[in-house]
């Protein structure tokens, strides 16, 4: 067995650093990988007024990092202080309460220069000619005369090679790309007015143009270039101010959502920031809408009066502190709710295009279709005839219904049993198409689903999901009026459980009864429930019960919480109120009637959030008559 190491080093006098090593300490917090590089070059492009930023890296950043922007560009006095630590220009009277600017340290170009090979060229837009200045492992050159338009290059090569432990600690070259290509996306969000280009080894560049007009369609075509042409038709603007603060931008539908928080994009008074208060006031603003495993698609951006903000908290600079976190938690959470409830009943696009993927041949849908010389391998009209004819292959566990929802006429649900006597089933869905957002009921399927006809195509509304949000939404609404009606029972129902467990339900029963649920102990192990909220009744009293008490050891919060929007206390009664919609709402399964159908699509029409469920599922999918054409080959 080897000796132990010492790792204390042998005592020494006290000594000061010479310069060129404490720059290279310095740079381990600025220079982090060579993402940090870009960074720090292109923001410092930005304060410089430019227009137009290109980067071109190679090996991930590690060979080269070209920043070329066509900014104001420096003289020689300013850029041979430039590389000199604590140099800007970006503070002109000195005061860090009042920053405007994205850089402002002076640390980027000294650390840079510390662990690299760095060549800067800059010329202003008066001088006949630039100046160049070159800066390798901390060792500045002499000032050149070179040729170059308006502007400033910067070119980085052999990153680290001044400390070379670092290079170990970077990953490989397509992740160091990857972070480089996620620093400039999340700039080009902020600052739409930008042209960003990004020049790699492999394939065309990657260019996002400037929108020269400002205003919300340009920030939106921005958005659909960064984070993909599906964000536009699926969002939805957003623009509130208060008390010093305004927030506008574009967020996704709750129905529109992605497995990470990496396209959650905010900027305050322009700088790209991942702070905990703001994603935290999203998180909080879509919990009832999205699941919790799901995160949102938005960019927004955050303005207030440089006092209000302290952006000197961190060396990224991508975290901030704001003199009133709570207004501004407040604001955010507000500005989403509003804009959500404007939106009315929408459903994100994506929806149906998955809906048509699965319906199509091979497109992974639960029916394949099967032929011995397939019809779909031929265009349509050609005159062929296929060799056999396609049959669907049902799915392990799939069964025909005894009754379908489709006879000889859409309106074949429509059964006597369900009409009053001597009614015409034809005049029973006969409701007008037009005028109405999701259309008429035509028709159940499987006593799940609703279709209903539209102007332009037809709309599918799973039931339950539907009319669960819809409980939801008026549980809520009646709960922020004052007190949710309530319906007494004539004989009060004892539910008997495990004594813990009743014990948790009078603990919480005053919160109950503000949410109609009246209930109080009755010996040990079972409560006596008096009253429940009208919207539920119908029910199972011990359903109810049961599901409120799922409800509550979900929440997990201790009684005594503060009152207010968006407090513990708040969220633990909305999640209450989410499980007792799920209980009292109409359950797959069951037989409606034309009005009752019809009545569900108005009350969806008219009803905020009712795209999604309570736990972020669509309750409806729409389809354009123009796709469904083009699956059977008709466009």
């Amino acid at each position: 067995m080897s000796a132990p190491v010492d790792l204390l080093p042998p005592r020494a006098s006290v000594r000061r650093l010479d310069s060129i090593l404490v720059d290279r300490i310095a740079a381990g917090e600025v220079v982090e990988r060579p993402a940090s590089v870009v960074k720090e070059l292109v923001e410092n492009a930005i304060d410089a007024g430019a227009t137009s930023i290109e980067v071109a890296i190679q090996a991930g950043g590690r060979r080269l990092i070209r920043v070329i922007d066509d900014g104001h560009g420096m003289g020689p006095e300013d850029l041979e202080l430039a590389v000199e630590r604590h140099a800007t220009s970006k503070l002109p009277d000195g005061d860090l309460g009042r920053i405007v600017s994205l850089g402002f340290r002076g640390e980027a170009l000294p650390s840079i220069g510390a662990v690299a090979r760095l060549a800067i060229t800059s010329r202003r837009a008066g001088d006949g000619e630039g100046t160049s200045l070159v800066v390798e492992a901390g060792i500045k050159g002499r000032l050149r005369p070179a040729p170059g338009p308006r502007g400033t290059r910067i070119e980085v090569t052999d990153l680290f090679a001044a400390t070379p432990a670092r290079l170990k600690f970077l990953k490989s070259d397509r992740a160091e790309t990857a972070a480089i290509s996620e620093i400039l996306r999340r700039l080009a969000v902020a600052q739409p007015s930008i042209r960003f280009t990004l020049r790699t080894e492999s394939g065309s560049p990657t260019v996002f143009p400037a929108e020269s007009e400002p205003g919300p369609a340009a920030h939106l075509r921005r958005l659909g270039a960064v984070l993909g042409p599906d964000f536009p038709p699926n969002a939805v603007p957003l623009s509130l101010a208060r008390e010093g603060f305004a927030l506008e931008g574009h967020i996704g539908l709750p129905t529109f959502h992605r497995g990470a928080a990496s396209h959650v994009h905010f900027s305050v008074n322009g700088r790209p920031v991942r702070d905990r208060l703001l994603l935290g006031a999203v998180r909080g603003a879509y919990a009832d809408t999205m699941s919790a495993d799901r995160h949102p698609v938005l960019a927004l951006a955050l303005t207030c009066a440089p006092d209000l903000v302290d952006v000197n908290v961190h060396p990224a600079k991508t975290e901030v502190r704001f003199r009133e976190p709570g207004l501004v938690r407040a604001l955010v959470v507000s500005a989403i709710h509003g804009s959500l409830r404007r939106a009315g009943a929408r459903s994100a696009t994506t929806g149906a295009a998955q809906a048509l993927n699965a319906l199509r041949p091979g497109g992974g849908g639960p029916f394949t279709l099967h032929s011995g010389d397939s019809a779909f391998a031929r265009p349509i009209g050609t005159g062929d005839r296929p060799a056999s004819t396609p049959s669907f292959a049902a799915p392990p566990g799939f069964r025909t219904p005894e009754r379908s929802g489709f006879g000889e006429a859409p309106q074949a649900l429509f059964a006597p049993d369900l009409a009053p006597p001597g009614a015409d089933l034809r005049e029973q869905a006969a409701e007008p198409v037009s005028g109405h957002p999701l259309g008429a009921a035509r028709a159940q399927l499987h006593e799940t689903y609703i279709v209903a006809q539209t102007e332009d195509g037809i709309v599918i509304v799973d039931q339950h999901a539907a009319h669960e949000r819809l409980v939801y939404e008026r549980l809520k609404r009646e709960r922020a009026e004052g007190g949710i009606a309530r319906q007494g029972l004539l004989i009060p129902d004892v539910v008997e459980m495990a004594p813990a467990e009743a014990d948790r339900l009078i603990a919480a029963a005053d919160d109950l009864d503000r949410l109609g649920l009246s209930l109080e102990a009755f010996g040990p192990g079972a409560v006596l429930v008096r009253a429940i909220p009208s919207a539920l009744s119908g029910g199972s009293v011990r359903n109810l019960v049961l599901d409120v008490l799922d409800a509550l050891e979900a929440s997990g919060v201790e009684e005594g919480a503060p009152g207010g929007s968006g407090d513990p206390l708040s969220r633990r009664l909305d999640a209450i109120l989410s499980r007792m919609s799920c209980h009292g709402s109409i359950r797959a399964g069951r037989r409606l009637r034309p009005e009752e159908m019809n009545a569900l699509l108005r009350e969806m029409e008219n009803t905020e959030n009712s795209g999604q469920c309570n736990h972020g599922r669509p309750t409806f999918v729409t389809l354009k008559l123009s796709d469904i054409e083009r699956l059977f080959g008709r466009r």
